[in-house]
């Protein structure tokens, strides 16, 4: 619809005798005539209206009902419509575009065409827009150009809606699986076409996976970002797996410098690591630039304010590298950004976060985040790759009173689907309505511009992977995690690729230091499986995607034994740090206590095995992930402070791929070497 730009009406006080002009000699029949002897007459001349009768309130002309007003009554084609005097305004028996409680209106043509009101405006009987400080709209719009209005000049912008309702495009824990992005790019098309009013977020977990990260380090993931216009993205605790390489963490910061779009981080202190000086701030702001971090940004989106913040989880710090990066607490963080954002006068809110929904409460999730922090509206999580086809709404705290709903969502696992998130936001900034829809990203076709881009990275991706290592697996090599229907996981029990991988470990440990007695790989790094036939380089990588180095460690046998304690702690539930086991075996029972599950633990002395002993100390290898700590090995982290950690600097997969090679033949067959009594 055109807009037409406004005038200052003079209004009479006689309200409705400019809203009618649809019969001549009839502007208001409350006002200006009167019924006498059952005709009507004007009051002030007392000359009869010719042509119209009245008949038991009605008001007619040649013998016709006449469309008009008769007692504060509006008729259109002999029907009674409603009553408008004081509250709506009809036209042809609909409600048109009224004011609830009228102060002052300005009509022209008989139709409400601008009002000065500081409530709501109508239009279709229907809530329409927010209307304050007497702003003009027309017809459901603010107005455009300027109006004097009494000597002061109002300056109009398009309006917005009073109910705002905000399109959320999401994606978590990617992980460099790039093959699907180009149909990824058409479902963030059709739903931006049909959806203006939107923002398209990242909560983390963009790089480790695929070979695309292990040759590209981030930027083929990035190229394709910058393509599909992402509004922001947060850190995984992935973005810091290159913490101890020589290079340190340069992939992610050219990672972030190159970046069309800001990074939000409210928990993550990176003021230690000088490659990120001039990279990070403290500010919440309403004018982010690309390639920077920032606590939380401000974003305009259709006239509306909305602020997002971004959380990563503490864990990081034990099953990354984050060398010298922070990790504050979660809580406290989010509160002072929710501060910062209502300080600016900012009400709906957006946690963007890498915690997990039903993570470990020791460390963090988006469950606890919403029930303890007030104000904030809308979780979009990752990191525990949780498929939720449904938003999970959270409306009441920690002691159980009600509060302002949190909605939260996440999309499972490597851009399979697009989360598609509509909600609406009440005039005070709370939700009062969502809807999640998962876009099964396969089913879209790929977009042509964004399928021609990954052809070059595709093209060298197959070169690698398509390269023979010269070992056959006679069987797939399965990499299991628990399910509805099995509790098998790569993350609970021994497993064949476990095996072989640990066994790599220790040979070639042994070539290094023969006081090496035992090798241990913690279940969560070993990320796929490896199909029957020839084994390609690419399979192997995929295994072994984050690029560990080998690791000796010096360790008591009791700290080796609260290791293993702490690898089974989560059994029969799945945890990344279970550990895998060379050179020895060890046998537990789930159903004893935390701290008291190991039943027995020996380790290989030629064709025999023997018990750890306690007071003695053993050389064991394992990555250098797990040597300094991760996945929240005390016992190993101590042996780090401490000087007992040697890193080999030989990279994990490249082992993994001399013992294969050394074997020719593998099967998917396990050994017994850590056995669950329980089960």
């Amino acid at each position: 619809m055109k807009k037409k730009q406004l005038t200052a009406i003079a209004l009479s006080t006689a309200m409705f005798t400019s809203a009618i002009a649809m019969a001549p000699g009839v502007t208001n029949a409350k006002t200006t005539y009167k019924i006498v002897n059952g005709k009507l007459v004007d009051v002030k001349t007392k000359k009869v209206v010719k042509g119209y009768k009245t008949y038991n309130g009605k008001l007619y002309k040649d013998g016709k009902l006449f469309k008009g007003i008769y007692k504060n009554t509006y008729y259109n084609k002999g029907k009674k419509a409603s009553y408008w005097y004081n509250d709506v305004y009809y036209h042809q028996g609909k409600p048109y575009t009224g004011y609830s409680g009228q102060q002052k209106l300005r009509f022209k043509d008989g139709l409400p065409l601008t009002g000065e009101y500081n409530k709501i405006l109508f239009e279709d009987g229907k809530r329409f827009n927010g209307w304050k400080d007497s702003k003009y709209y027309l017809k459901g719009h603010l107005a455009n150009g300027n109006v004097t209005i009494n000597g002061k000049t109002y300056k109009f912008k398009d309006g917005v809606k009073q109910d705002f309702s905000l399109t959320i495009m999401h994606t978590n824990d990617t992980h460099a699986h790039l093959d699907s992005v180009a149909k990824r790019v058409t479902a963030i098309n059709e739903i931006r076409k049909d959806n203006p009013s939107n923002v398209l977020l990242d909560a983390g977990d963009v790089f480790s996976g695929t070979l695309y990260f292990n040759e590209f380090k981030g930027q083929a993931d990035l190229e394709f970002m910058n393509m599909m216009g992402y509004d922001a993205a947060t850190f995984g605790n992935h973005e810091f797996d290159l913490g101890s390489s020589a290079e340190g963490h340069q992939a992610l910061v050219d990672f972030i410098k190159d970046a069309n779009f800001p990074f939000v981080s409210a928990n993550v202190d990176f003021s230690k690591d000088d490659k990120f000086k001039g990279l990070f701030s403290d500010l919440v702001s309403s004018n982010p630039e690309k390639g920077q971090i920032y606590t939380g940004i401000i974003k305009e989106v259709d006239g509306q304010k909305v602020g997002i913040f971004g959380l990563t989880t503490a864990e990081t710090k034990d099953i990354s590298s984050p060398g010298s990066i922070e990790f504050n607490n979660y809580i406290a963080e989010a509160q002072k950004a929710v501060k910062a954002f209502k300080g600016q006068n900012v009400d709906k809110i957006i946690a963007l976060t890498h915690i997990g929904y039903d993570d470990s409460p020791v460390y963090d999730n988006d469950q606890i985040l919403a029930k303890t922090v007030k104000g904030i509206d809308v979780i979009v999580g990752g990191h525990t790759h949780t498929k939720l086809d449904q938003v999970v709404t959270v409306d009441t705290d920690n002691d159980n009173n009600e509060k302002a709903p949190t909605v939260i969502v996440q999309t499972g696992q490597y851009g399979e689907n697009l989360g598609n998130l509509s909600v609406t936001f009440d005039k005070k900034g709370e939700v009062t309505a969502s809807e999640q829809h998962l876009v099964n990203v396969a089913e879209k076709a790929e977009n042509p511009a964004a399928a021609e881009k990954l052809k070059q990275y595709k093209d060298r991706i197959a070169e690698i992977s398509n390269e023979e290592t010269g070992v056959v697996a006679e069987e797939e090599l399965t990499n299991p995690r628990a399910s509805a229907t099995s509790t098998e996981s790569v993350r609970a029990n021994e497993t064949a690729l476990g095996d072989y991988i640990t066994d790599g470990m220790l040979a070639k440990a042994k070539t290094l230091n023969n006081k090496v007695v035992l090798a241990l790989q913690n279940g969560g790094g070993i990320r796929s499986s490896i199909n029957a036939g020839p084994i390609t380089v690419g399979e192997v990588i995929a295994v072994l995607p984050f690029g560990n180095t080998l690791a000796t460690v010096d360790i008591s046998g009791a700290d080796l034994r609260a290791a293993l304690e702490h690898g089974v702690k989560d059994s029969p539930k799945e945890s990344g740090g279970f550990l895998h086991i060379a050179g020895g075996k060890y046998t537990f029972d789930s159903s004893k206590p935390v701290g008291s599950r190991i039943v027995s633990f020996q380790i290989k002395q030629g064709d025999d095995y023997v018990d750890v002993k306690d007071d003695q100390t053993y050389t064991i290898a394992t990555n250098a992930f797990t040597a300094k700590g991760g996945d929240g090995f005390a016992t190993f982290e101590k042996a780090y402070a401490d000087g007992r950690v040697q890193d080999l600097g030989l990279s994990d997969w490249e082992n993994f791929e001399e013992q294969l090679k050394s074997l020719k033949t593998v099967n998917n067959k396990t050994e017994g070497r850590i056995i669950d009594v329980a089960k």
